[in-house]
């Protein structure tokens, strides 16, 4: 029940993932580099979603601190790297007007990914979100873009208020329901976690899936499926349980001079099977 899979025959990554939208709920994990990006293939997931603030602690930055150069090189990797349909977190765009939000989603549309999804936050904490009208457009713009290339990727709106200090519902519902609109083929609000918020948002939406951000256990899959949502990714999660064992052995080396938590480690016999032809 966690991993959708497509018919075998369907050979293009934008169509599988598409497919994986139509019916039921299906998980779709986020690797941070190549290497992860692989093992969660290998684990059976059929598509996969990049992580801004995964990838960009790889570079020892913090989240939104890549540059859209740097980003357009991890998206190609990636979707080279694996055989199963990547979506890419393009945050914002990479840009604020509309037109160059368009430039940088046909840049994106080409380095073989299967979804991609805008974002309206903006960075400022006086004013986390961009103006309604402007969120429109860009969502807009983005579609256009999409168009432009052929590739039929999946465009997918975000709003980010629930997790930038604008937790409204109300607000939340309007702006997906206008991005939507705008030509979004899927929605997503990360930061929901009451049951009742998603169900609202699913049935906003509805017919179009619903993306639910489960970056702790604050639920499972199966209530996820139950409320009707279709999608469901970790963020950076992932990227934050390896940094988490990662900090703790180092800590315990730096503060204590032992080892006991490298004792806990994967065997390097088991990670070299994972990585096998």
């Amino acid at each position: 029940m966690f991993v959708s899979r497509y018919p075998r025959a369907m050979s293009n990554a934008t169509d599988r993932f598409r497919f994986l939208h139509q019916t039921g709920c299906f998980v779709l994990p986020n690797p941070w580099d190549v290497g992860s990006a692989r093992l969660l293939e290998r684990l059976g997931f059929s598509a996969l979603a990049t992580t801004s603030s995964g990838f960009a602690w790889t570079l020892g930055r913090r989240d939104n601190h890549v540059s859209l150069a740097e980003a357009l090189a991890h998206l190609r990797a990636i979707s080279e790297a694996v055989d199963v349909p990547i979506n890419a977190d393009f945050e914002g765009g990479f840009a604020v007007e509309p037109d160059r939000v368009a430039g940088n989603v046909l840049a994106a549309a080409q380095t073989g990914i299967a979804g991609l999804s805008i974002e309206d936050s903006t960075g400022d904490a006086a004013s986390p979100l961009f103006d309604f009208e402007l969120s429109v457009k860009r969502v807009a713009a983005a579609r256009a873009a999409i168009d432009k290339s052929g590739t039929g990727i999946i465009l997918t709106g975000r709003s980010e208020g629930f997790i930038v200090g604008r937790p409204d519902l109300g607000e939340t519902i309007r702006r997906l329901t206008a991005y939507g609109a705008a030509g979004a083929d899927c929605l997503y609000a990360p930061g929901l976690r009451s049951m009742s918020d998603i169900k609202a948002v699913v049935s906003a939406v509805a017919p179009k899936p619903l993306n639910v951000l489960a970056a702790s256990d604050f639920t499972t899959v199966a209530e996820l499926a139950a409320a009707g949502v279709r999608r469901i990714s970790v963020g950076g999660a992932l990227a934050r349980a390896a940094w988490t064992g990662f900090l703790a052995a180092a800590k315990e080396i730096a503060e204590k001079g032992t080892f006991s938590a490298l004792g806990q480690a994967v065997p390097g016999s088991e990670m070299n099977g994972y990585f096998g032809t």
